[in-house]
């Protein structure tokens, strides 16, 4: 039987201070953007950056590290699923996004004080 699997594994660095939302019933949810970055060299031997900028989403609990942990330039580690949903912007054109929802995540580099 074959069995497909939606996991995904990131390392980078966050674009900007997550935003939290905060629901009625005291739900969480954090959304920051992730860049990871590969060099690779161009026609020239040269070595040429490449960015890549993700979309974020963590829920619950993980929320309270995050709003205390994590801002603009932290490295971390994400784990989670692809997640493809649709909604309608404000001129009610109908609008795509390609997110990462985190099931795990630990963060990098130095410790803060």
């Amino acid at each position: 039987m074959n069995s497909h699997s939606n996991k995904v594994q990131l390392i980078g660095n966050i674009g900007q201070d997550p935003e939290i939302k905060t629901f009625d019933n005291g739900n969480k949810v954090a959304r920051m953007s992730l860049a990871t970055s590969e060099k690779r060299k161009d026609a020239t031997g040269g070595y040429i950056t490449e960015t890549t900028w993700h979309n974020i989403v963590v829920w619950g609990k993980q929320v309270d590290v995050i709003e205390k942990y994590v801002h603009k330039g932290k490295e971390i580690l994400v784990e989670g699923k692809i997640a493809n949903r649709s909604y309608l912007d404000k001129n009610n054109d109908k609008r795509y996004i390609t997110e990462i929802v985190v099931q795990s995540f630990k963060l990098l580099g130095a410790k803060e004080a």
